[in-house]
């Protein structure tokens, strides 16, 4: 950290505490003219990326996932509590598998993963949609493919 008084590059940490927002609060002292200043450090999150089938990049957002879900869950015994701890644990392994750029086909994916183990009712109608099923013949694979 450069001193903001005399620009020596060479400065020790005297204390850190935590702060407001996500923040560190530092009181440092430069070593060259021993004049003592506060910085505050915060982390830099970088916004997750979706990459939608036509290539079309746009911001990641739980919402979504969220207002699929409970689609899929209307008049089915899952609790907004179900849908918001799905939705959450979805976020939480986009955002811990290090990738900064998602295709939407993982998410849609991760999405009927969670489903499928919560209601198969749920799952099925969301696949539906998500798959573009033609006809009653793809509804009739897929449940075939749950049996199993």
């Amino acid at each position: 950290m450069k001193c903001p008084f005399c620009g020596a590059e060479d400065t020790k940490v005297i204390d850190s505490r935590p702060s407001d927002n996500n923040t560190i609060r530092r009181r440092r002292q430069c070593i060259v003219c021993d004049r003592r200043f506060t910085t505050y450090e915060r982390v830099e999150v970088l916004p997750l990326m979706v990459v939608k089938k036509d290539g079309v990049r746009e911001e990641f957002d739980r919402s979504k996932i969220e207002k699929g879900m409970l689609r899929a869950c209307h008049k089915r015994p899952v609790s907004a509590d179900q849908i918001a701890r799905l939705a959450d644990e979805i976020e939480n392994e986009l955002m811990s598998g290090g990738e900064r750029e998602i295709p939407s086909t993982v998410i849609g994916e991760r999405v009927m993963g969670k489903l499928a183990a919560t209601d198969d009712v749920a799952y099925v109608r969301f696949a539906s949609v998500y798959r573009e099923f033609k006809d009653v013949k793809t509804f009739v694979k897929e449940i075939e493919k749950m049996k199993k």
